[in-house]
């Protein structure tokens, strides 16, 4: 096994092979396809957590026990492209490199043996790091040791290599906060002027809390319309609702033009809040196909739900008690950015919507805690309207702190 240095290359001796970054945190790991020019094709090219196949290359996660990997079959790349370069960035939102030392080793995919070792020296404030590249010359793949640093991000590494993804996450930030201030404005100028506005505004407001003045709800009137913190107890008829069930959400771009990529998930919790496991577009079915995840939606535009998970509350198992539904945003736009979101609960049987829930505010992170289930001693369900946002771009970064909002 070869300890590269920045510059220095190795022939490949295996055709397929991965290449995997581990560090004392945890790192989303990314590669790039890159063509004679330096840059990527399509934004196709870019192979991620969000994306995660492409022609001769693949993304695969650790799953939190083992660092995140490209995997190369170099005799599957396409002619045109000449070089897949390897990334890496801090999963923490604003986290640097600081202090933490990524080591990539290049191994033979086919039989896990290491064929060479890159440590980066000197990295400080970078957020991004282009670590490895794998490249062909004369006919032959080798692997060149790069540790290339980026203080902006992937935004900036996807804007060197000609990916679009910064556009989304960084032309609409001067705009979005006069999106969601403008509307109050208007009736806070009008207000004083007007004497007779305040007088008639107080009637209005006590209608939205006239439900949790009841206490605990059910469902036995029929569609349940929640607000932030307000929980409803799934029973129907005086029986806890145990059929199958699908959590829709969706949500849409604030802005004209843009797309907004998120990814729902849910994660479950034993009565410890100790982490089971996570349902999200990487792995759609978790619990013994209990839970299940429609898969992803890149867009956020059209009609309905952009993205379901099917939970069958009766065959959940015993040691799964707690259920956190979450959004987050792995390309970096904000929830300022987003409009109508929304989470709904619906009868799998009948398309009948039980409970929904509005998201009506919004703050500039990443992530946001839609809803929970938490499962009673008696057996039965209930559901709690959260609406916390988290500093997280993806469902690894939400499994602390939805265990500690159990």
């Amino acid at each position: 096994m070869t300890a590269m240095t920045p510059g220095s290359n190795i022939p490949l001796s295996a055709a397929r092979v991965t290449v995997d970054v581990a560090a004392p945190v945890r790192l989303d790991v990314s590669g790039l396809l890159l063509t004679a020019d330096g840059k990527v094709r399509s934004d196709d090219d870019f192979i991620f957590y969000n994306q995660p196949a492409g022609p001769g290359v693949a993304y695969r996660s650790g799953g939190g026990n083992a660092p995140d990997a490209i995997v190369v079959d170099t005799a599957a790349v396409p002619p045109g492209i000449e070089k897949i370069v390897v990334t890496a960035s801090p999963d923490g939102a604003g986290q640097t490199f600081q202090g933490v030392e990524p080591t990539a080793t290049v191994r033979n995919a086919d039989d896990g043996s290491a064929l060479a070792t890159f440590t980066p020296p000197q990295l400080g404030s970078e957020t991004a790091l282009v670590v490895i590249e794998i490249y062909r010359r004369g006919g032959a793949w080798k692997a060149r040791a790069v540790g290339q640093g980026y203080a902006n991000g992937l935004a900036g590494i996807a804007t060197d290599f000609g990916v679009s993804v910064e556009e989304p996450a960084a032309a609409p930030a001067p705009v979005a906060p006069p999106a969601p201030v403008a509307p109050p404005v208007d009736p806070r100028i009008a207000a004083p002027p007007v004497a007779a506005a305040p007088p008639v505004a107080p009637p209005a407001p006590p209608a939205p809390p006239a439900p949790p003045a009841s206490g605990k709800i059910n469902l036995d009137k029929g569609r349940v319309n929640l607000q932030k913190n307000q929980t409803v107890s799934l029973v129907k008829g005086g029986r806890p609702l145990l059929s199958q069930v699908k959590m829709g959400l969706g949500w849409e771009p604030a802005f004209r033009g843009k797309d907004i990529d998120l990814d729902a998930s849910v994660i479950a919790y034993g009565p410890n809040r100790n982490h089971l496991d996570s349902c999200y577009f990487g792995k759609l079915s978790i619990l013994n196909g209990a839970i299940k995840h429609s898969g992803d939606n890149l867009t956020g535009e059209g009609a309905g739900d952009d993205e379901v998970i099917v939970v069958d509350l009766g065959r959940i198992p015993p040691e799964a008690t707690g259920l956190v539904f979450t959004v987050n945003s792995f390309t970096g736009q904000k929830f300022t950015e987003v409009a109508k979101a929304y989470c709904r609960l619906i009868d799998a049987a009948t398309g009948e919507e039980l409970v929904r829930f509005d998201l009506t505010g919004a703050e500039p992170q990443t992530g946001v805690m839609m809803a929970k289930l938490i499962k009673q001693f008696s057996g039965e369900w209930e559901m709690t309207a959260m609406g916390d946002f988290v500093k997280s771009r993806t469902v690894r970064g939400m499994v602390k702190p939805a265990a500690q909002s159990l």
